[in-house]
């Protein structure tokens, strides 16, 4: 006589692999997002060199958010980064969904005119040595394909150009910062520096790099 299965055993073979799937695949998931994520890191480490070699080109000074700000714009950091980044890839995060040319956006955050072209931006053609705080102020950052800044405004708009949604790896998003180096940092921390803006005017080394 051959011997089957009981229909109770098939059960519980069934719901262990079930149970399996269930603590496996979340897992997974957050491998793979951990794998874009560090692919993401990667572009903007490529950006920031972008922005350090058009800086050592043009007078030391950062390119633009805008080619002429609070004027017609011709063209803006796209344009000014694209002939050193020399591949479009770069520009894109492999967690953004949407369609935008640009995952990154630069810290277009309010600040004083020393340094600059007499305009309020952080990044706009300003000065890297009358940046105080290099290696803690942003310079790029996952953003909806635009630019980032505070905005004084309250809790939870602090910021324009970020949300939670663009909290794209793991409730965080990657940042470069003037001084070349990249790295995550989670939401929170993020608008924690925002809510800190808000508290005490000039106090985000983050958001205005010391300036």
């Amino acid at each position: 006589m051959r011997k089957g299965f009981t229909l109770i055993e098939l059960l519980v073979v069934i719901a262990i692999i079930a149970i399996l799937a269930a603590i496996l695949f979340p897992v997974f998931a957050r491998a793979r997002e951990k794998a874009r994520q560090t692919s993401c890191l990667s572009n903007l480490k490529q950006i920031a060199l972008a922005a350090q070699m058009y800086e050592s080109d043009y007078d030391e000074r950062t390119a633009s958010y805008s080619s002429h700000p609070a004027a017609a714009s011709t063209y803006s950091y796209r344009e000014m980064l694209e002939p050193y980044l020399k591949n479009d890839q770069i520009s894109i995060c492999p967690s953004d969904a949407a369609t935008n040319p640009w995952s990154y956006g630069p810290n277009i955050t309010g600040v004083t005119s020393n340094g600059s072209t007499g305009h309020g931006y952080l990044y706009c053609y300003r000065k890297i040595a009358t940046i105080q705080a290099p290696s803690e102020g942003a310079m790029f950052m996952d953003t909806a394909g635009s630019y980032f800044r505070y905005n004084g405004g309250a809790a939870p708009d602090y910021l324009d150009g970020l949300s939670a949604t663009t909290a794209r790896h793991n409730e965080g998003m990657n940042v470069n910062f003037f001084d070349g180096h990249a790295k995550w940092l989670s939401y929170s921390t993020v608008m924690g520096e925002a809510a800190k803006e808000r508290a005490t005017p000039g106090s985000s080394v983050l958001l205005r790099a010391g300036l």
